[in-house]
């Protein structure tokens, strides 16, 4: 790898910092975050320097803040691992003259109503949507395209405060619920048409404006609060299938002017074709890239870092592993997770040793602990635990994935749960 490289990672810098010191021992890594972030940045001794803004700084003092830096210690290439402040990394890079995407990419990708224009004007995915400031624009809406319907932030993450609304007494509700105080209220809220069908994300990883769909992802949802439960990598798919959410996604990624690094894109394969739901200039959560690297022995963070040190010919590298990977066995790995069904606050857990041992199961994961209140908002940050496991088939990687989480059980103040989830 190159030498003498120095990152500045606007926003969280998420597993990268060993995988960057492992690839490159030399290498110097910087933050630039806002002060919510300090506390969450991993493997914060990694970092040379971290410089935290207060939620009200403006983007040139951003910029201002990493042009001293870039004085002091020349920046090699701006990086933005996480989803939070990529537009703060946009900015910064293109003050420093440093590649990265551009402003108009980040604000496509993270703004849901610009996404749906800029797809519609390209001929691409015509999702009927409306930005809406009171509820009877949603009603107004559903009088044209009709119910269900789903009212959300337009920008927000986690499926925190999205709601599906079935019809006209749920119209209020779901209005108030999107609009109320919190991290996504400012953007406003917007209404799109319901689709029904099949959830999926795929995985892909671009160069020099290239795309390479790495793995499509089966993904189960709740219903309602569209919180997700679980995943399984690769996604039993027809061919025909495979072809056409692949085709979509990769025409969604064109049409955003996506030039490189990793994307996450959630679609749902309706009876006219897939749809997208929304996409991301990252890395999946909820560990999918695990799930692709035990299933296909691709490492996605590898790929990434070494991409943010200088590295090219990437896709070609790539498509060689996932045409060793066709080769190979069949190789299935999922995730599941247990819920909340009430508040209160955790008494004890039991069950997780136990769900360790269990054959086939790669790992088992608790977000909260004996003390710990029940997060009363469905949200991803809402999800008591985890477990992975791998199969020969999608099915059996999830059967034992949710036969894993299924034995955790939780002990509230108010009263106990077990572990159970509903596909």
């Amino acid at each position: 790898m190159t030498e003498h490289v120095h990152l500045l990672c606007v926003g969280g810098s998420r597993e990268f910092p060993a995988v960057l010191r492992e690839l490159s021992p030399d290498v110097r890594l910087s933050a630039l975050c806002g002060t919510g972030l300090v506390s969450r940045l991993r493997s914060l001794g990694e970092h040379r320097r971290v410089i935290a803004l207060g939620p009200d700084a403006p983007v040139g003092e951003w910029i201002e803040h990493a042009r001293a830096l870039h004085r002091i210690d020349p920046v090699t290439r701006v990086v933005a691992f996480g989803e939070w402040e990529q537009d703060r990394a946009a900015a910064v890079a293109a003050a420093l003259g440093l590649p990265m995407h551009t402003e108009e990419t980040v604000h496509r990708v993270h703004n849901k109503r610009a996404m749906r224009e800029e797809l519609a004007r390209r001929g691409v995915d015509a999702t009927p949507s409306r930005i809406v400031s009171a509820a009877a624009d949603i009603a107004a809406f559903a009088d044209v395209h009709g119910y269900p319907c789903i009212v959300k932030p337009a920008s927000g993450a986690g499926s925190a405060q999205v709601r599906k609304v079935n019809g006209p007494d749920e119209v209020a509700a779901a209005h108030a619920a999107v609009t109320a105080t919190g991290p996504f209220a400012a953007a406003g809220a917007l209404v799109e048409a319901f689709h029904e069908g099949p959830q999926f994300s795929v995985e892909a990883f671009s160069e020099d404006g290239w795309h390479e769909i790495v793995c499509v992802t089966r993904k189960f949802s709740d219903p309602e609060t569209f919180v997700e439960l679980g995943h399984v990598a690769p996604a039993p798919l027809s061919e025909a299938e495979s072809e056409a959410i692949t085709a979509h996604v990769l025409d969604v990624l064109t049409a955003l002017d996506i030039g490189f690094g990793p994307t996450h894109t959630e679609v749902v394969l309706t009876a006219r074709g897939p749809r997208v739901i929304e996409t991301h200039l990252r890395l999946a959560g909820d560990d999918i890239p695990h799930l692709v690297r035990d299933a296909l022995d691709v490492d996605l963070f590898r790929y990434t870092a070494r991409q943010a040190l200088g590295g090219t010919g990437l896709l070609d590298e790539l498509r060689e592993e996932l045409a060793e990977a066709r080769e190979r066995p069949p190789r299935h790995a999922a995730i599941w997770y247990s819920t909340a069904l009430a508040h209160g606050v955790v008494e004890s857990v039991t069950g997780a040793e136990e769900a360790r041992g269990l054959p086939h199961v790669d790992d088992v994961r608790l977000f909260f602990g004996p003390g710990d209140p029940l997060d009363p908002v469905p949200s991803s940050d809402s999800r008591l635990a985890l477990a992975r496991a791998h199969g020969t088939t999608p099915e059996e990687a999830a059967d034992r994935a949710r036969e894993a989480v299924a034995g955790i059980s939780f002990r509230s103040l108010l009263h106990s749960r077990t572990g159970d989830v509903l596909v």
